[in-house]
């Protein structure tokens, strides 16, 4: 079980505040107590009634005690959370452990937990602890789900105390919190190879020289604890200092995912809506083409590209697959619709070199931007783009089709340019349409006489 960060704080009851803090605790039974023993002390002096009077003082009295007693009682309670997992996929529960130790050498009265949750998380969680001895702890636990990604803060967790006789009440808040990161849900995807694809490691059109057994032949200097037998004698006899032949590490193919995030693009809201497919589709691409060795990349329409910690914005050579997945995660949980209007910035971006494979998400594209979108096929090795347009989206599986010549110019311009180019439907699997760009990809090269799936 993985574990989020762990606040840890006290809570400390003793010297803070003052007379005001103390009575601004007192609940509802208190104040009524409060006011019916002044009422009484104030017809006892009136009638002259000595009885009712020191009925009225023990009324008065006995709320103003608990109210100084539980003020002033000190003792210093220390609190923590443990999430797990602290990254969670949309839809998924996780468990949030809350502990409570009583650090002082007094035991505690009754206390009531309460941890600050969002409202998309679920109702907020109230725990009723009994009396914990010195030393002693406690802990409890308590569930949050929710259908949208994003992150969401836990906290601060509050601490509510009062006496035996529920006169008075006081809070205490804890100063630490943490955050809970739901990520879109991933899709595992079918492990197909698609037409002039070079795969992970260099062995498509992208093969490395090393994997031939080459040498770079570019020497570099000698390094403590490099063999001597590779050490480059006419290099040396150039440079007057030892240099050595320098191997070339195997080159991993590329893979770059285009996620269109106009908000022009997309109609409707909520976890059915289409770009929280199209993010959810992005998610799954990623994580299956990183398990199969591929250096990704994520490029959104205003051209920025993420985590951008391998070469040139690659992830997955110089940083551990897991890591790197886990970075284009927490981006993916919090992406939200861009202001912009066209895909000419991530065009500027992917026409600046070999992209390798190109698999785009597309919301609605008018006939300007899918020219755009189909310039961006020269650059790529392959190219397979999903359109989640308004009009098939927005249609019921019962639904009959009707007429949709823009959205089939729009699929022919892509095609046309090399494109493998499907229409998303409303709810449907992307594995499905995974297979099916295979599928479509291999009946294109077969017919143009390029060599089919492995």
């Amino acid at each position: 079980m993985s574990s989020g960060g762990t606040g840890y704080a006290e809570a400390d009851r003793g010297e803070r505040g003052g007379v005001r803090t103390a009575l601004a605790g007192l609940t509802t039974r208190g104040r009524s107590f409060l006011a019916a023993g002044v009422a009484a002390a104030v017809c006892a002096y009136v009638l002259g009634q000595s009885d009712l009077l020191r009925v009225g003082l023990l009324l008065a009295v006995l709320p103003l005690v608990c109210a100084t007693v539980l003020y002033r009682t000190r003792y210093r309670v220390a609190g923590s959370r443990r999430l797990s997992p602290a990254r969670v996929p949309a839809a998924s529960e996780a468990r949030v452990h809350l502990r409570m130790d009583n650090v002082s050498r007094l035991p505690t009265g009754l206390l009531m937990l309460q941890d600050r949750v969002p409202y998309v998380l679920g109702p907020r969680p109230r725990f009723v602890l009994d009396r914990v001895e010195a030393g002693g702890r406690r802990e409890v636990s308590y569930r949050v789900r929710s259908d949208l990604r994003g992150r969401y803060p836990l906290g601060p967790l509050q601490l509510r105390l009062t006496d035996p006789f529920g006169m008075c009440e006081l809070t205490r808040s804890f100063s630490t919190y943490d955050t809970l990161t739901v990520i879109p849900r991933v899709e595992p995807l079918p492990p197909v190879r698609f037409s002039g694809e070079a795969r992970g490691y260099g062995e498509g059109r992208q093969r490395s020289l090393a994997l031939a057994g080459e040498d770079d032949v570019i020497p570099r200097g000698y390094r403590y604890g490099d063999d001597l037998r590779r050490v480059h004698w006419r290099s040396t006899a150039r440079y007057g200092e030892l240099m050595v032949r320098r191997e070339e590490q195997p080159q991993r193919s590329r893979c770059t995912v285009l996620l269109d995030t106009r908000g022009l693009a997309y109609q409707g809201a909520g976890p059915d809506a289409p770009f929280e497919w199209a993010v959810a589709g992005s998610a799954s691409v990623l994580v299956h083409m990183l398990e199969r060795g591929f250096s990704v990349r994520l490029l959104t329409d205003t051209g920025s590209s993420v985590p951008g910690e391998g070469a040139e914005g690659f992830a997955g050579t110089s940083q551990d697959s897991a890591d790197a997945a886990g970075l284009m995660m927490d981006t993916l949980a919090v992406i939200d619709h861009s202001d912009g209007a066209g895909l000419s910035r991530a065009y500027d971006v992917l026409r600046g070199g070999n992209e390798g494979l190109l698999i785009a998400f597309f919301g609605d594209l008018d006939e300007e931007q899918a020219a755009m979108a189909a310039k961006m096929r020269r650059r790529s090795g392959g190219a397979i783009a999903f359109v989640l347009d308004s009009n098939v989206w927005g249609r019921e599986p019962s639904d009959a089709p009707g007429p949709l010549d823009e959205s089939e110019e729009r699929l022919r311009m892509l095609r046309e340019a090399g494109w493998t180019a499907l229409t998303v439907p409303r709810g449907a699997p992307l594995s499905d349409l995974w297979r099916q760009a295979d599928h479509e990809r291999t009946g294109v090269a077969m017919s143009s006489g390029g060599e089919g799936p492995a």
